[in-house]
């Protein structure tokens, strides 16, 4: 019989983002307490900007903007947001989508899988992404299990389970 195997990915739907996005620029537009203070959050390339006229409106922006995030599931960890920036009278936050996972992270969570996992397991990384092998599928939840109760600073998904 072949080996069972899935794929651990980290990878950002960009629709459900562009969605998050639109609801948090229509509730920044509606609320009161934005009222008059130019605030914004739009994409600028593959960047997101996000604009107000004071450092705690533009974290406010932020703030939504993470809520909308959170309720279409994507993942915090895959969101890369800087610091308030002063730029002539408005405050402005820049934020980019981290995808892929990079050598060092897919080596961590292959040496964790090699440690922690159960026995008969592989982790080989290919590109951007790791595939995890083994002859039992139960194994294979096992893994998918252990990953999801440890806490890594970036996102994974699980596919191609087969």
């Amino acid at each position: 019989m072949a080996d069972s195997s899935f794929d651990i990915v980290s990878k950002v739907e960009r629709q459900e983002v562009d969605n998050a996005l639109n609801q948090a620029a229509k509730e920044i537009s509606q609320r009161y307490d934005f009222k008059g203070v130019d605030a914004s959050l739009a994409w600028s390339g593959e960047r997101i900007e996000m604009r107000a006229n004071s450092e705690e409106r533009v974290k406010a922006v932020l703030d939504i903007f993470q809520s909308k995030l959170v309720k279409r599931g994507i993942s915090l960890k895959a969101l890369d947001a800087g610091e308030p920036q002063a730029s002539g009278k408005e405050y402005r936050i820049s934020a980019s989508l981290e995808e892929g996972i990079s050598q060092d992270n897919a080596k961590k969570v292959a040496k964790v899988i090699r440690d922690e996992g159960p026995k008969g397991v592989k982790a080989q990384v290919q590109g951007d992404e790791l595939r995890v092998t083994s002859k039992s599928r139960d194994s294979l939840q096992e893994v998918i299990g252990l990953l999801k109760g440890k806490d890594f600073d970036f996102a994974l998904q699980y596919v191609n389970f087969r």
